[in-house]
């Protein structure tokens, strides 16, 4: 299938972005790994006239540093240069294990830090070419998963009805790590960057641009760690992933791929907090995690799993 004819403006700086998406019927590419597939495939109700090109301002935004007592990655870094990057495996080791999980190596020498929290929702039913099924998530009447095929759809619920999953892998490890996302307007705490009003999109202003994220530096006695299963393990989107960071006698736990944002399972870490990782206390906290489920027809298999992300992520933090 052809794209359809746009206009594309190489931005030359971040004022010039942002005023060209500020008129509007505009769209920014940074990597391109998913909005390229999602004009060829032309599944939106509306086609953008503009696309901004960011990869031109890219020197400016691709960056990993550590500054203050924080890690500070620009939003157009890209994802295969956070996986090798030393400093972060050592300190920020979820971040870094999310990063060399996501996609392929092809893929992650593409895509960015900022493109990969931005991503679209997977749901093969938003995905369908020629926007086949005009669903709740593009301003339409219905989820078609609901009643439809639904295996690798939401198991805590749905959000005004949609029970699409946030499909990214680098999503849980910020939430984890205790994250800000930077933009051109303000900063927002990771965990309310995706959106509780229009299911499975971010909180971004059309004409706003992620800057930077920004992580701050772990106790010394915290650990992290980021797991993750998927049916074709080199290449594939998450089927349930899971990052966890431990210690100090504190906790903080986050699935994806299980629910329209990424989900924080609060009562795992409530039973995990303070006490020794072992067998049996990760086990313990990965049947808190999954005590709200509400699984759809067709996928109260994935319960089990997000369960035992649960309990092999904590392990993983030992």
């Amino acid at each position: 299938m052809q794209l359809q004819r746009f206009k594309n403006v190489n931005a030359a700086t971040l004022d010039e972005a942002i005023s060209v998406l500020a008129a509007g019927s505009a769209m920014a590419v940074a990597g391109g790994t998913d909005v390229v597939s999602t004009l060829r495939a032309q599944i939106l109700r509306d086609y953008p006239e503009t696309i901004v090109n960011l990869k031109t301002i890219a020197p400016s935004l691709d960056y990993i540093r550590e500054e203050g007592g924080m890690l500070k990655i620009g939003a157009l870094t890209r994802v295969g240069d956070i996986a090798g990057n030393s400093i972060v495996y050592g300190k920020y080791t979820a971040l870094a294990e999310a990063a060399h999980k996501t996609a392929s190596p092809n893929v992650r020498e593409l895509g960015t830090i900022g493109g990969n929290v931005c991503q679209l929702s997977r749901c093969w039913y938003f995905r369908k070419r020629d926007n086949r099924f005009d669903c709740i998530r593009k301003g339409g009447t219905l989820c078609n998963a609901v009643e439809g095929d639904n295996r690798y759809h939401s198991i805590f619920g749905d959000i005004m009805g949609c029970v699409c999953v946030n499909a990214s892998d680098i999503a849980p490890a910020l939430i984890a790590l205790g994250a800000t996302i930077v933009t051109t307007k303000r900063e927002i705490e990771a965990e309310q960057f995706w959106d509780f009003a229009i299911p499975g999109s971010t909180i971004l202003d059309v004409d706003e641009i992620i800057t930077e994220i920004q992580v701050p530096e772990p106790n010394s006695d915290v650990k992290s760690a980021f797991v993750k299963f998927a049916l074709r393990k080199s290449i594939d989107f998450p089927v349930v992933n899971c990052a966890a960071a431990i210690g100090g006698g504190v906790a903080s736990i986050c699935l994806n791929a299980v629910f329209v944002t990424p989900y924080r399972p609060t009562a795992a870490e409530e039973a995990i907090a303070g006490k020794p990782i072992t067998e049996d206390n990760a086990e313990a906290a990965g049947e808190e995690a999954i005590k709200n489920s509400e699984p759809l027809s067709m996928n109260s298999w994935k319960i089990q799993i997000a369960k035992t992300m649960v309990k092999r992520a904590i392990l993983s933090c030992q």
